[in-house]
């Protein structure tokens, strides 16, 4: 189930987002937060699965009620298990169906995509 991200959770969400390629610097993965903190159009969620936080998923506001996925993590012992798919499931449901992928999940979001499509 998606969560909403507290500060409690800071080095947990940090740990997630150090798997996202362009997050693996301490000092970006420190101004992300931030930023996700700071700034009321970008919102992070995470995974529960059980006990376990092993997911993370962060969207921005764009315009006209759009929001852009920034940030999608699995941790690598939960992957090819459907959990990102589950998240942005949730995410379209939160944000009524307007979330478009940013330059680094669209690979991801298409993938998703495309296997809804199948089913």
């Amino acid at each position: 189930m998606l969560i909403k991200f507290k500060s409690s959770y800071e080095k947990i969400a940090m740990g997630l987002l150090a798997y996202m390629p362009d997050e693996k610097n301490v000092k970006k993965l420190q101004q992300t937060i931030k930023k996700y903190e700071d700034d009321d159009r970008w919102q992070l969620y995470l995974w529960k699965e059980a006990e376990d936080i092993v997911g993370l998923v962060g969207v921005s506001l764009l315009e006209n009620e759009t929001y852009q996925l920034n940030h999608i993590s699995v941790n690598p012992s939960f992957r090819e298990e459907g959990i990102g798919k589950k998240m942005i499931t949730c995410l379209k449901k939160i944000y009524k169906g307007n979330v478009v992928p940013s330059v680094q999940t669209t690979l991801f979001f298409v993938k998703c995509e495309n296997e809804k499509g199948r089913e």
